[in-house]
Parts: structure tokens; C-alpha cells; sequence
């Protein structure tokens, strides 16, 4: 009986799967035909009501997510929007640009603390994302006292290959109900070059990298369970950007942590020492890894 339900179990697992998958590959007479049958609206699974009084200890740390790596790749292709590969495949800045933009997510901010005085709109977006520079041409124009059109600007514009790093916000905290350590994703931030030095040249572009704007995570959760990310060991069992960044598929390095110097980052006080940096990291990573084993040992 248990192996029988553990068999139906597993079918319903791959089933569903399937579904949220390229369903209807196979069968498609035209490639209009192909995905037809995807589920749609797919709503993230509920993290469900957590009571301040079964939080025995907690610590809110952020993370450097570094798509130079290749574990985080799925986060960075495809860097080009142009509908080639699949309609529904777009890096992750593509859909967090995209779901701010028809209003699909609403809470996005300058800074990691969410102050309500730091909101944005997508508006306010605009003069971090793209420069419009007068050209050789439209200068000699200009200095000659002749009308300048929009064809003699050179407009430069932060694309989802100029996205070199997320930044993310979350908060470990131990669960005295359940007995376990959680991890809660509160903010994502993509960090690209400032958009005044593209005209620069890549030397000047990489030792200017700006966070464009915070985004408060459990808004953009239902934008990205609707967003499948490629999966590079089976491309018929599709992942969603939410499931990834909730299960911490990526690598990252912390970079602060809240403290009482007014949160300073781990540069501040570990002055040019990349190695020393990275050790601070990994301690901060062991305190919180071991706060759970602690628990029982003692």
C-alpha cells in the first residue's frame, strides 16, 4: 500500500511537470501550436503566516550574486530580447524591467531598506536606465546655430547584457515551532554599470557598477513563478525564477550583514584585501550555518 502511493505520488509529480514544461512539442502541427496547453497564472506556493513568537533568533544579511560564474547564468541569458529563441524565455532583468513597466510589480525602491520616501516609479526609472549625449554631428549642428533632431543623439540604454551582478537581501532566522532554520528572500537589486559611462568603454563601465533600483521580492513572486528559467540537464521539466531564487539555486558572497555600525559592509572595515574579504564572508556564513547545530548541541 505505502509503495503503491509513493508510485502515484511520483506520477503526479512528472505529470505536473510536464505541464509547466514545452507541452505540445511533440504533437505540433505548427510552431504557433507549441506550449498551447502551458499553464498559466501559476501562483507561488505560499510561504504561509510566520508569528514573531516563533522566531527564536534571526539575522539579515546581504549577498553579491555574481553572473560571471557559471552557476548563476540561468539568470543572465538570454541577454538579447528579441523573441529568436521562445517568447516566454527572458533573463531575469528582462522580467522584472517588463512586470515593472505593465504595473505587474509595484514596490520598487533606491535602497535596500524600503523607506517609503525612496519609492519609485517606472519613471523615475528612466534616467538610470538610458542617457541620450549630443553626437559629434549634433554638436558641429548645435555650435553652428542649426536645428538639432533626435537622429543627432546618441542614445545609450541598459540592456540585460550590461547586468553584471544581483544584489540580494534575506533573512535567516530559526523557527522554534518547527525547530529548523528558513531562509526569507526580501529584496533583489540588479547591478549593472552607471549609465553615464556606456560611452566610456568597458575599463571605465566595470569600475562603475551601480545597483538600478531595489525590488521588494514577495511582490515580484507571482511575475516570476510565470517565468521558467532553462534548465540545462532536462529542458522538458521546466523551473521558475521563483522556485530558483526561493530554493537558493546560485552562488553568492555576503557582503554586510546588519550590525550595530549602522550595517557597514565587510569592505569597510577589511580595507583592499580580497582574500580577507572572502573569509569574512564564509564566517559570517558559518555563524549562521552552525546556529542550528548549536541548538541541539547543547
Amino acid at each position: 500500500m505505502r509503495k503503491g502511493f509513493f508510485i502515484l505520488l511520483l506520477v503526479f509529480i512528472l505529470q505536473t511537470n510536464t505541464v509547466l514544461a514545452q507541452s505540445n512539442l511533440l504533437n505540433a502541427k505548427v510552431p504557433q501550436e507549441v506550449g498551447m496547453q502551458v499553464a498559466e497564472n501559476q501562483r507561488p506556493i505560499e510561504y504561509g503566516y510566520i508569528d514573531d513568537r516563533d522566531i527564536l533568533w534571526s539575522k539579515t544579511i546581504w549577498e553579491i550574486i555574481d553572473l560571471d560564474e557559471r552557476i548563476n547564468f540561468p539568470y543572465y541569458y538570454p541577454t538579447i530580447n528579441n523573441g529568436l529563441l521562445s517568447d516566454s524565455r527572458k533573463s531575469l532583468f528582462r522580467i522584472l524591467y517588463d512586470s515593472i513597466e505593465d504595473g505587474s510589480i509595484t514596490e520598487i525602491y533606491s535602497s535596500s531598506y524600503f523607506n517609503e520616501n525612496e519609492k519609485l516609479t517606472f519613471a523615475d526609472l528612466a534616467e538610470k536606465l538610458q542617457m541620450r549625449n549630443l553626437s559629434a554631428e549634433g554638436i558641429s549642428k548645435s555650435n553652428a546655430g542649426e536645428q538639432v533632431t533626435e537622429d543627432d543623439y546618441d542614445i545609450y540604454t541598459i540592456q540585460s547584457d550590461k547586468v553584471m551582478q544581483y544584489l540580494i537581501k534575506g533573512t535567516w532566522y530559526f523557527n522554534k515551532r518547527l525547530g529548523e532554520l528558513k531562509y526569507r528572500l526580501l529584496g533583489i537589486a540588479p547591478v549593472a554599470p552607471d549609465v553615464s559611462t556606456l560611452s566610456q568603454g568597458p575599463e571605465a563601465m566595470k569600475d562603475a557598477l551601480v545597483p538600478l533600483f531595489w525590488v521588494w521580492f514577495p511582490d515580484a513572486r507571482e511575475s516570476l513563478a510565470n517565468s521558467n528559467v532553462f534548465n540545462n540537464r532536462n529542458s522538458s521539466q521546466a523551473i521558475t525564477f521563483d522556485h530558483m531564487l526561493n530554493s537558493r539555486r546560485f552562488n553568492s558572497t555576503i557582503y554586510k550583514e546588519e550590525n550595530v555600525y549602522e550595517d557597514r559592509e565587510v569592505k569597510d572595515y577589511i580595507y583592499e584585501d580580497a582574500l580577507r574579504q572572502l573569509l569574512e564572508s564564509e564566517k559570517i556564513k558559518s555563524v549562521i550555518r552552525d546556529f542550528e547545530q548549536d541548538m541541539w548541541n547543547n
